[in-house]
């Protein structure tokens, strides 16, 4: 089991970057594939971008690729999402996520949870 707390939420402006953080506890952090998903409001948890295990391999959302980049450490136990030139559409809340499968963009997949953390990107 894992437990997965955020960080690095907040307030920017439109063309300005965050890097969110998400640390781990346990000591098999590094057999968990990970997530990252947001949520804006009225709106569905969606997809933006995962890791494997390894680090070895990425997958994004359309809507984030070429602005945002997944990463991990292992020795940290804490995954990390880059995000670059950001749009007011970008505004959501973001959750980390793991999973023992594979890597995927579907959120069903994932059996650990974090609680959030709010980005708010201002025009």
């Amino acid at each position: 089991q894992v437990q997965l707390v955020e960080s690095g939420g907040g307030l920017v402006q439109a063309g300005g970057s965050l890097r969110l953080s998400c640390a781990a506890s346990g000591r098999t952090f590094s057999s968990y594939a990970m997530g990252w998903f947001r949520q804006a409001p009225g709106k569905e948890r969606e997809f933006v971008a995962a890791i494997s295990w390894s680090g070895g391999s990425t997958y994004y959302a359309d809507s984030v690729k070429g602005r945002f980049t997944i990463s991990r450490d292992n020795a940290k136990n804490t995954v990390y999402l880059q995000m670059n030139s950001l749009k007011p559409e970008d505004t959501a809340v973001y959750y980390c996520a793991g999973t023992l499968g594979d890597y995927s963009g579907s959120y069903s997949q994932y059996d650990y949870w974090g609680q959030g953390t709010q980005v708010t990107v201002s025009s």
